[in-house]
């Protein structure tokens, strides 16, 4: 349907004039009319949980993994495939399950994103992607009872609306523990709970958690005179595993969704270095619609901190005051 928002108002109003000249036989008639072509203009602009609104693109999430997020061939590797994979199964066993980690500003929320922007026609703004955040959704201990209960219901009335829907849950290593157990249910091999399936939902938590074992792989490595890119999975994935199950400052500390394996993959994201940051900076600069300036990125790349202190291998923020910075040098 090829319909301008004027073309539509244009069709109400005529409806509301015929309704208002014929008689009360002839009204009713024009009223079931009227209706219908309301409900056909609030599916035009109201988000509707099928494909017109929820269509994976994979080449779109391949070319925006390879233009927006930079250091982290590994993550971009296992997010794509396990995305594809899922997103091209019309009858998955369970939901979708990943596990982001990493240090501060290496991606894991701009790895979000591009999956939503890739999935859902409203990206991040889609009334299908819901985001928790621990500090602000779930800030009281002693409250955990309660946010468990509500927890569910939030996910189980959500589904229930949209089988395809996502959730996203920021800094887990801030969550308190237990509280991510309580929707372990909806996360299992179940075909339906109480008549409602989870298994065509996403499922991604995002932590700073495992971020230290992360780093000494990548510091080892680069000691070694290795290339980072030949850091693999294998090196990573079980100490990574390990190190959140045991981490008691995380909300997945001895939880029952690792314990169990049903979380699908732990995507690590490694530190990234100076010349990642120099990328970041030039993306950024792109996407505010300005001439990207080697120099201007050089410039804001050299003004962040690194660590080890006498090597100056890593940005100790990543990217994550790129943004501003740039700002300041623009």
């Amino acid at each position: 349907m090829n319909l301008t928002y004027r073309h539509l108002v244009l069709c109400v109003s005529v409806a509301g004039v015929l309704v208002n000249a014929f008689d009360p036989f002839t009204t009713t008639v024009f009223v079931g009319v009227g209706a219908a072509l309301g409900r056909t203009i609030y599916r035009y602009f109201q988000e509707s949980c099928n494909a017109e609104w929820i269509a994976f693109n994979a080449t779109g999430l391949h070319a925006d993994l390879e233009l927006k997020l930079f250091g982290q061939h590994i993550a971009s590797r296992i997010v794509l495939k396990a995305v594809s994979g899922f997103m091209s199964n019309n009858n998955p066993k369970k939901p979708l399950v990943l596990s982001l980690h990493g240090w501060t500003g290496t991606g894991k929320n701009l790895m979000s994103k591009l999956i939503a922007e890739n999935i859902y026609k409203e990206g991040m703004d889609s009334s299908f992607v819901h985001v928790f955040t621990s500090e602000l959704h779930f800030p009281h201990a002693q409250q955990i009872e309660t946010y468990k209960s509500e927890l569910q219901r939030w996910i189980k009335g959500n589904i229930t609306n949209c089988a395809q829907s996502m959730f996203i849950f920021d800094e887990m290593d801030k969550m308190h523990p237990g509280l991510i157990d309580s929707i372990k249910p909806y996360l299992d091999y179940y075909d339906k709970l109480d008549g409602v399936s989870y298994r065509k939902a996403i499922f991604i938590f995002l932590s700073n958690a495992g971020g230290i074992d992360i780093i000494e792989t990548a510091l080892e490595f680069w000691r070694d005179g290795r290339q980072r890119e030949e850091i693999q999975l294998k090196d990573l994935e079980t100490s990574l595993s390990l190190s959140v199950f045991n981490n008691k400052q995380s909300g997945l500390w001895h939880t029952s969704l690792i314990d169990k394996n049903l979380v699908d993959f732990f995507v690590p994201f490694l530190p990234l270095e100076y010349k990642h940051v120099v990328l970041c900076a030039m993306a950024e600069m792109k996407a505010k619609g300005t001439e990207p300036d080697q120099s201007v990125a050089d410039q804001v790349a050299k003004d962040l901190v690194y660590f080890p202190k006498t090597e100056r291998v890593f940005s100790v923020k990543g990217c994550k005051t790129v943004e501003s910075k740039l700002d300041y040098y623009t």
